[in-house]
């Protein structure tokens, strides 16, 4: 008989196809916040971040735009002791999941009153004797994710911040973790830059393709997955062509919503996603971009373990071939990257990858079994183009 359990992230709303700065006034409103910091992050300042925050008006106390790609750290500090210095009652993080993971963690220096870089080690996700029980830390002031990508990081209880002097990409939870509420509006993603949008929606079918193809049965998450594959593969091909389709794009966030969802049955991502954290935080490369050159290999490698789920992707997909070969046209046909020597990464590098990416808990998440590094730089191969 089958067994699992669902978890659904502590999220009050998620409001869509309405303009974001009128929700947020609402929710505000709602519930007595009077004093909003809006964290984004620096191409987004001095255009759209401020747009926005003239909208909010005298909610508005303050924007912080210092949270860089893979969410450094000091980047979460500053943040933090920006929003302690104007007393905000409630944050808008605005952008992309760097952003939105950046604003999760900063949630928790607030909460546990963490002011420098080095205290936030004792509340990394994993075990160990100098390990705070994260789960017991009372949670405090919370924050609406206004997405500008398709990363998918609102819907999550986790977050990844970059240590840049180990150059790793380390992970962060708590229940309350996930923004309060979302909005879900694609005007706020005109101004993304479409191979931005286009990666970021790949690594949305990646989450979506990963879930369906795990070992672990959930049908529910199964449900959402497949559904939100067929939106995102729908959706992707439309909002290329028609890059100021409002439906098309609302139709890429609907998908990415229903992708990530599954997450809750608690099955975890696989092989793909443990080896973009390695490319991410170690090597620099787009979480979006990564999910590009990995997937389709981790697809062909894993393929004789799951032939029915890759038939289902194909399907979804509306491509007669395999599963690999499905993935890898949608991606080319967004302009996106195919394979790792685009992107940089040369088989010199594959070894160091490999023992690096074991440590990660997706590589036990894979149809066809892990057993090593030298698994790992088999798919790599696959990927180097």
């Amino acid at each position: 008989m089958l067994s699992g359990a669902h978890r659904f992230p502590k999220q009050d709303h998620v409001t869509y196809g309405r303009p974001a700065a009128e929700v947020v006034g609402e929710l505000a409103k709602a519930w007595g916040a009077s004093r909003i910091l809006l964290a984004t992050n620096r191409s987004l300042a001095d255009g759209l971040a401020a747009a926005f925050a003239t909208a909010l008006g005298d909610l508005c106390v303050g924007v912080f735009s210092d949270l860089g790609a893979h969410s450094p750290r000091d980047g979460v500090i500053a943040g933090a002791a920006e929003a302690r210095r104007l007393d905000a009652d409630l944050i808008v993080a605005l952008g992309g999941g760097s952003v939105i993971d950046a604003t999760k963690v900063i949630q928790l220096c607030l909460w546990a009153g963490l002011e420098r870089v080095e205290q936030l080690d004792a509340y990394r996700a994993g075990r160990g004797p100098d390990r705070v029980n994260v789960a017991k830390v009372p949670a405090g002031v919370r924050f609406i994710a206004v997405p500008t990508t398709l990363s998918a990081a609102e819907f999550t209880p986790f977050a990844g911040v970059s240590d840049a002097a180990r150059q790793v990409k380390e992970s962060y939870t708590h229940p309350m973790l996930a923004p309060r509420a979302v909005v879900l509006d694609p005007a706020m993603t005109l101004g993304t830059p479409p191979d931005l949008w286009a990666s970021t929606g790949m690594k949305a079918v990646d989450h979506a393709v990963e879930q369906l193809c795990h070992p672990v049965r959930a049908p529910y998450a199964d449900a959402l997955a497949a559904d939100g594959l067929r939106r995102l593969a729908r959706g992707l091909s439309a909002s290329k062509d028609r890059p100021d389709d409002l439906d098309a794009r609302l139709e890429c966030q609907f998908g990415m919503w229903l992708a990530i969802s599954g997450v809750g049955s608690g099955r975890g991502m696989g092989v793909s996603h443990a080896i973009g954290h390695t490319l991410g935080g170690s090597y620099g490369v787009p979480h979006g971009i990564t999910s590009c050159v990995t997937l389709p290999a981790v697809l062909a490698w894993s393929a004789p373990n799951a032939i029915a789920p890759q038939a289902q992707i194909s399907e979804l997909l509306g491509y007669p071939g395999p599963a690999a070969s499905a993935v890898r046209e949608l991606v080319a046909g967004l302009g996106l990257p195919t394979d790792l020597r685009s992107v940089g990464i040369l088989p010199k590098e594959f070894q160091a990858i490999a023992e690096h990416t074991m440590h990660d808990a997706g590589v036990r998440s894979n149809p066809r079994p892990i057993t090593g590094p030298q698994d790992i730089v088999e798919i790599l191969e696959l990927a180097a183009g």
